[in-house]
């Protein structure tokens, strides 16, 4: 290999390498490959463990990456709100009444999913995933009627807390439609 090419890889692009050398072949594994090496370099918001519980946290590891070494992991991330464990079970109930029902990576990324929810940027950017694709083909394989159902390709935390108004019959958009709406490009458009 080029030495400068070995000098241009990001201590993120490094992490992500050696856990995929450990990838257990699962749908979910570059995602959370990315999430994970994000997360462990300062990025995303996430919260510690990408919020989920310890052992969880270990089991998932262990799923997609056996034989990777957890410890080597450090213990970091934004302390998730009290005040929003609500929030935060409503999402997690929205997606797993629509999960694909193949792999139990998606409850663990329902989880995952939720907690990026809490951070304030787009959801791709809090989850530290790398670009947007990568969420909607997260959506996609896990969570395939929810994602169906965002036909219009909103951006996927509007979107989730869309689809939560309306399952409380609660709709604040005064617009008539999307299309008219003054905001539109607040909803849909790029997430660069």
């Amino acid at each position: 290999m080029n030495v400068a090419a070995v000098a241009t890889i990001t201590p993120r692009e490094l992490l992500y390498g050696n856990l995929m050398d450990f990838a257990a072949a699962d749908g979910n594994d570059h995602v959370f490959a990315c999430m994970i090496a994000s997360w462990q370099t300062g990025g995303g918001t996430m919260p510690a463990r990408l919020g989920l519980p310890p052992a969880a946290f270990r089991r998932r590891v262990e799923h997609h990456f056996p034989g990777f070494p957890v410890e080597t992991l450090q213990t970091r991330g934004n302390a998730m709100e009290e005040d929003r464990w609500d929030e935060l079970d409503e999402l997690l109930r929205l997606m797993l009444r629509d999960r694909a029902g193949e792999s139990p990576s998606e409850v663990w990324m329902a989880q995952v999913v939720a907690a990026g929810c809490m951070g304030s940027e787009h959801l791709w950017q809090d989850l530290g995933l790398w670009s947007r694709p990568d969420l909607t083909e997260l959506m996609r394989r896990n969570f395939p009627a929810l994602a169906g159902r965002n036909v219009k390709d909103m951006k996927w935390k509007r979107f989730l807390y869309k689809q939560l108004c309306e399952a409380e019959g609660i709709y604040t958009c005064r617009a008539p439609s999307c299309e008219a709406c003054s905001d539109y490009h607040a909803c849909f458009g790029p997430e660069d």
